[in-house]
């Protein structure tokens, strides 16, 4: 019979216990299998947080480029969104670099998605809005671009 861990029964003790081991050097007292777990995880949710920031990103370049029939009424508001993409993606980018090439390599499948969500959401012809990206990542990444 296996007795629950600390990590599966309390995790926030778990991590200050795992974190005061660290600070001491007392490695031998690191629960090492779920520490490397975590790790991992963190780097994981890094990657959705960009992907799922940027396909929101290009969901809302969309509205503003294609979507005439609502853009008196919600403008100000994409703008306040797109800025708040890009800053969440910015920064990530700034904390961690190399999540950039991950960005470049993701940029088309993440225009789909947010594509698809404009698509459903508008409810226009999806033969106005092209399948492949009308903007850069470099531009949809650009504070001071708009389409």
């Amino acid at each position: 019979m296996n007795t629950p861990s600390l990590y599966e029964t309390d995790y926030q003790l778990w991590l200050e216990k795992t974190l005061a081991c660290i600070r001491a050097g007392d490695w031998s007292q690191v629960d090492v299998e779920h520490l490397v777990e975590e790790l991992e995880d963190l780097g994981q949710s890094n990657q959705h947080a960009v992907a799922s920031y940027l396909m929101r990103l290009c969901e809302h370049l969309l509205k503003l480029k294609y979507w005439d029939a609502e853009r008196e009424r919600c403008y100000r508001g994409w703008l306040v969104e797109i800025r708040n993409f890009r800053i969440e993606i910015q920064d990530r980018l700034k904390r961690s670099p190399s999540l950039y090439p991950f960005v470049e390599d993701i940029f088309s499948r993440q225009y789909q998605r947010g594509r698809k969500l404009f698509l459903d959401g508008s409810g226009l012809d999806d033969k106005l809005v092209p399948e492949t990206p009308p903007f850069t990542l470099e531009q949809a990444l650009d504070e001071n671009w708009l389409p």
